[in-house]
């Protein structure tokens, strides 16, 4: 926990499998198609101890529809893998906001991430309203990089400072709109899991304010756990 949550999500390196068809304990219901896709492999992973786990693996052969049974404790964030053998495409990782019930996913095998369309989740649903602006944000951080590194064959000093000034504007706007959206959310696991992913390392008073936003349920979920801990130990580390 000491280790930031999107560092963790960035570093992962192994894989670990865990084929999970048909429990008999099985609290979520997964179907979906992928238009185009004849013959292939699907994976449905999640993140446990930094690493990508192998919750189940299906094959695809001739028919593009696939369903899954899983079991979940509590909503989170799931990632369904697609091995299209022999290509260079970077297009084959789909998260998706996973939460007991039925969800739905419909992609093509052309654009795989871009074609999605997700439902049957309300956590994935405020995980897309989020992204829907959090999105821009990424868009503007990528201009101004594209800026830094320009300026770095000509340096100009004031041009440097501009640059610098707005990237920590942009910062402080997207750490406060996170903030806000996760106090607001309080009812769903999202709330914790953009605390953990996004902001963890903002004033620890924001996460605190999170943290006591949310509802005895979420705080009894897999990232409520997770961020009531990280705040104790950010409280200990910042005395």
């Amino acid at each position: 926990m000491k280790k930031i949550f999107l560092l963790a999500i960035a570093t992962i390196t192994l894989f670990a499998c865990n084929k999970n068809k048909g429990d008999a304990n099985a609290n979520l219901h997964i179907t979906g198609d992928i238009k185009g896709l004849s013959q292939g492999k699907l994976y449905l992973q999640r993140i446990q101890d930094s690493t990508l786990v192998i919750l189940d693996s299906i094959s695809i052969n001739g028919d593009s529809k696939f369903e899954s049974h899983l079991q979940l404790e509590s909503p989170e964030m799931l990632y369904l893998f697609l091995d299209r053998g022999q290509t260079n495409s970077i297009d084959n990782s789909l998260p998706f906001f996973a939460e007991p019930g039925t969800i739905k996913i419909e992609t093509t095998l052309k654009h795989f991430f871009a074609d999605a369309k997700i439902s049957g989740s309300k956590n994935h649903d405020l995980w897309e309203k989020f992204d829907s602006i959090n999105s821009k944000f990424r868009d503007q951080n990528l201009a101004l990089m594209a800026k830094r590194l320009k300026n770095e064959l000509k340096p100009n000093t004031t041009t440097t400072d501009s640059i610098e000034k707005a990237y920590k504007n942009l910062l402080t706007r997207k750490y406060r709109y996170t903030a806000h959206f996760a106090t607001t959310h309080g009812d769903a696991a999202i709330a914790p899991y953009l605390a953990l992913s996004e902001i963890a390392n903002i004033n620890i008073t924001y996460l605190d304010t999170i943290q006591k936003s949310m509802t005895p349920e979420v705080a009894k979920s897999k990232y409520g756990k997770m961020l009531t801990e990280f705040v104790k130990e950010r409280k200990a580390t910042e005395k």
